[in-house]
């Protein structure tokens, strides 16, 4: 699969409308693409199993989308291999009054992933150019001190968070952001599914539809962001997300491709390390039961 046709090349304009929700590549089965996802999922197992050990890297993924289009279950499935002992996942509210009286990096600071770990941001500072932008009266809560006019608080924030980025990749932090793009249709079709099987019913809120007058406006401001924020060292991908399992198998497929591309490896030991190994053996051999 060509992963470039996912990503938002840095410094060129994109929009929306030219990315097909639908799009599955040449996956017409769904049992096709999962069995290409399980061989995926064990690829990433023993990549993740190398960052561990190697401990120089850490991986931070952010999801970025429109509620139902399958953040949830994409880092469920995608993860599912995953040792958990490296891999942390945040999930990222309204802010608490703590978190509103620092800057609005400050609480996705607290929990960036270690040397050798795997984060998830289920949403993440993104939300900041996106829900903010979009209901304004966010914005007027955070205490801020001065607020540039015209729009200009956007382009001051879309910089601020690429140099933040670009702190994160010269300090070994890895960053891969995705959009499961999800078309309006696709959306209604899963929210009347949360309504109509009770064991979805908590999932849904009279907010979620809501939410849906301010389509248009969501997807200004995403595209905006993707425009002044896909950058060499933090990259935007936009994955079909209409067909779940197509979108899973896309957002592993990128994950591995990039941790193999840190030619990671198992650390050398010294030769005064090997020759306690050879004793330890030899004492381990030496012992009767």
């Amino acid at each position: 699969m060509k992963y470039k046709h996912f990503l938002v090349q840095p410094g060129q304009k994109i929009s929306l409308k030219d990315y097909d929700p639908k799009y599955t590549d040449d996956f017409y089965q769904k049992s096709d693409a999962q069995l290409k996802l399980q061989e995926g999922i064990e690829e990433m197992r023993k990549d993740q199993d190398m960052l561990y050990a190697d401990n120089k890297y850490a991986l931070l993924i952010i999801f970025q989308a429109m509620d139902a289009a399958g953040k949830d279950s994409t880092i469920k499935y995608v993860m599912s291999g995953v040792n958990p002992q490296g891999c942390q996942v945040f999930n990222f509210k309204t802010p608490s009054q703590e978190e509103l009286d620092h800057d609005y990096l400050w609480r996705y600071c607290k929990s960036l992933p270690e040397r050798g770990r795997i984060g998830i941001f289920n949403r993440s500072y993104y939300e900041e150019v996106l829900i903010v932008r979009v209901h304004p009266e966010i914005l007027q809560a955070q205490q801020l001190p001065y607020i540039p006019p015209n729009n200009q608080i956007w382009q001051q924030r879309f910089r601020e968070i690429n140099n933040f980025e670009q702190y994160l990749t010269n300090n070994g932090i890895i960053i891969l952001k995705f959009f499961l793009h999800i078309s309006k249709q696709e959306q209604k079709k899963r929210f009347l599914k949360r309504i109509e099987q009770p064991e979805k019913n908590w999932k849904f809120t009279l907010s979620d539809v809501e939410e849906r007058a301010y389509w248009d406006d969501y997807m200004h401001a995403y595209e905006d962001a993707f425009n002044h924020t896909s950058t060499e060292w933090a990259p935007w991908y936009i994955v079909p997300s209409d067909r779940k399992w197509f979108a899973r198998l896309v957002v592993a497929g990128i994950i591995c491709h990039t941790l193999q591309k840190l030619n990671l490896s198992y650390p050398q030991i010294s030769h005064e390390q090997r020759q306690h190994l050879l004793t330890a053996k030899a004492m381990l051999e030496a012992e009767t039961d």
